[in-house]
């Protein structure tokens, strides 16, 4: 039975159709990449989905009783919020209550915790073990602050924030913006093992291959859906378009030949068939209302005079924070030409060594030679070259209405035509672009100006496939050298012939060839899947760590049982006999109970359990809460004895 319909749903904006006619069904265990130019309405759509807002025309269905949780693009605020408010948000008024409790624990405060037990009761909030488990999979510091976090983190509390709720269906846009490769990997197994319903908008090609077995694309208002994964659906997106040019080419020659008969002189006009120029009308409204294809863009880098042979000499290098080493007794040699890719876990360091490599940053010991006639091109993944406040002209051509771009005046708008901007996106203010277009005009403004290193830094978060496979190109032309932070493993394959992989214990490895040969020669780094802060888990069991959300449970419960009486038998201070028999049970009845929830799990997703009796859909119903209420008593109990 399907979670979630839409029915000829359409939705105009402005004159513009973003969706028509479109038809959709989702059922569980679907994993679905959408697909579309920046601006086509992915994101529009996901909203449409939520029911967040309402279609034009069209109807919405979703199945009673369904949850959606939705990850969104841009990041959580750098506040004072902790981690466990945040990620108690996705329970709503009952995760309000939780995060106030939580707090009154923290601070001691009996008379609070009466309170807000007293209500947690009548209201049934009690679901903290909801929100210590998905802390725990994810490894987040309970009460560090979204201020403390790096971008990385926030996204993974956002994620967490999303899977608390344990939704049926899961919608995430662009999750592995800010992620590191270990964070990315890790996230791609979680999925995998997804049992609902997911959608998720993504520009990394290779993380859409592994996840996904369905891949649907918005395209001027059509939504294309097709069944296999995102290989098969490039072949099948070349078929479907050169069957449109195919068919407007031959609807065009014939357009074109009517139109030289009705221009016929007076005695063909005298004898005209008026089927014929009713047909003909016909066409020329057809003709008028086609939707071109959005015009890929058209961008080049302007090579600067060449740098000296030598770009960096680095020599014995080593540099900490505090204690922390970030490298350690590296050397190296950077050429005019060299393609480098940089990869390392968030934190590791990835920065610090671009800073040192460019000379803005000298490190603590070891030396530091620097090539001449250097002009640098540096892209900032937070895009603080733009000023939000100001439009594209003012921003990338410093409100000038012609710009410099190779030897010769070119008009603004004409410029950023290139980069995909019609005139009224060009004087539109920063701050209301997507992400994607934000990316585009950072892009005009690094290519404005002549360079002969190229230092990128995530340059690929938010934009289409389409332009990012263009930059791809421009970077495989560029003659000069080429320094990439980039997570995207497939455009570090296409793009870099060596790689610097910093391991986040000060030691950085160096390996010929893109991401892939260095991974098949062995290369890996550490799991990243650890607190940023010392304060830990405040004692969440780390159950089902290699899971996301409810719909997993019932794929590992030896690995949670093994997991529980692991941690069980490290427990320092002795407990009671009867106390010690009582948890030493609990792994054996933990495994029982899932594997009874998986039963039920499975007999309630079959197509036809709702066509049985009606008796016997209530009684099954009402067996897996019950166990699904065991489960979560019994891991709640076994928290409480495994910290005393």
């Amino acid at each position: 039975m399907p979670l979630l319909r839409l029915d000829k749903l359409s939705l105009q904006l402005g004159t513009r159709d973003l969706l028509k006619d479109a038809n959709f069904i989702l059922r569980k265990g679907d994993k679905i990449g959408l697909l579309g130019r920046n601006g086509e309405g992915k994101t529009t759509l996901l909203r449409l989905i939520a029911g967040q807002i309402q279609p034009d025309a069209g109807e919405r269905w979703l199945r009673s009783g369904t949850v959606i949780s939705w990850l969104e693009q841009s990041l959580l605020q750098a506040d004072t919020q902790t981690v466990y408010e945040i990620v108690a948000g996705g329970l709503g008024e009952i995760g309000e209550l939780l995060n106030a409790y939580h707090q009154a624990i923290n601070a001691g405060d009996m008379t609070a915790m009466e309170k807000l037990q007293e209500l947690l009761d009548n209201n049934d909030g009690w679901q903290q073990q909801k929100i210590d488990t998905v802390i725990s999979q994810l490894q987040l510091p309970s009460d560090a602050t979204m201020a403390s976090l790096s971008g990385g983190w926030r996204k993974r509390v956002a994620l967490a924030r999303a899977l608390v709720a344990e939704p049926e269906i899961l919608l995430l846009d662009e999750p592995t913006n800010h992620l590191d490769i270990p964070t990315i990997e890790w996230l791609e197994q979680s999925l995998q093992q997804y049992r609902g319903a997911l959608i998720l908008v993504s520009h990394d090609r290779a993380f859409l291959q592994k996840v996904t077995n369905q891949i649907a694309e918005l395209d001027r208002g059509n939504l294309y859906v097709w069944q296999g994964d995102y290989r098969g659906f490039l072949n099948y997106r070349a078929e479907r378009q050169h069957a449109e040019e195919k068919s407007n080419a031959l609807f065009d020659k014939r357009l074109a030949q009517e139109e030289v008969w009705i221009r016929q002189g007076i005695k063909a006009r005298r004898t005209r068939n008026e089927g014929r120029v009713r047909a003909l009308e016909n066409m020329r409204e057809k003709s008028r209302q086609r939707v071109k294809q959005q015009g890929k863009a058209d961008f080049k880098i302007e090579l600067a005079t060449s740098s000296g042979k030598l770009v960096a000499e680095i020599e014995n290098v080593s540099h900490n924070f505090d204690d922390k080493k970030i490298i350690t007794n590296f050397t190296s040699r950077i050429m005019r030409g060299d393609r480098i890719g940089i990869i390392g876990p968030n934190g590791a360091g990835k920065s610090t060594l671009l800073k040192i490599i460019l000379g803005e940053l000298t490190p603590q010991k070891g030396k530091v030679t620097l090539g001449t006639k250097q002009e640098i091109a540096y892209f900032d993944q937070l895009r603080n070259q733009l000023d939000d406040n100001k439009n594209l002209i003012d921003n990338v051509c410093g409100g000038q209405d012609f710009i410099d771009i190779n030897g010769r005046n070119r008009h603004a708008i004409s410029y950023l035509s290139d980069f995909l901007f019609s005139p009224e996106r060009a004087r539109q203010t920063v701050g209301t672009l997507s992400g994607g277009e934000q990316n585009r005009a950072t892009l005009a403004k690094l290519f404005s100006k002549p360079a002969n290193i190229l230092v990128l830094d995530e340059p690929t978060n938010d934009l289409d496939i389409e332009t990012l496979e263009l930059l791809e190109e421009l970077l495989l032309n560029f003659d000069g050298t080429l320094l990439l932070v980039s997570h995207d493993r497939e455009f570090m394959d296409n793009t870099v012939t060596r790689i610097l992989a910093v391991e986040g214990n000060g030691q950085i490895s160096e390996s010929v060839g893109g991401y892939s040969d260095w991974l098949s020669r062995g290369g890996s780094l550490r799991d990243d899947l650890k607190n940023p802060a010392s304060n830990g888990n405040n004692g969440a069991p780390e159950t089902r760590r290699n899971q996301i959300g409810s719909s997993n449970k019932t794929n590992s419960a030896s690995t949670t049982a093994n997991s529980v009486s692991n941690t069980a038998n490290k427990a320092k201070p002795r407990l009671s006999y009867q106390v010690q028999r009582e948890l030493d049970k609990l792994p054996a009845k933990i495994e029982s109970l899932e594997s009874q929830q998986a039963e039920l799990e499975e007999q309630i997703a079959a197509p036809d359990f709702y066509e049985s009796d009606a008796g016997l859909i209530k009684t099954t119903l009402t067996e897996l809460s019950v166990i699904q209420n065991n489960l979560e008593t019994c891991y709640q109990r076994w928290e409480e004895l495994e910290a005393q």
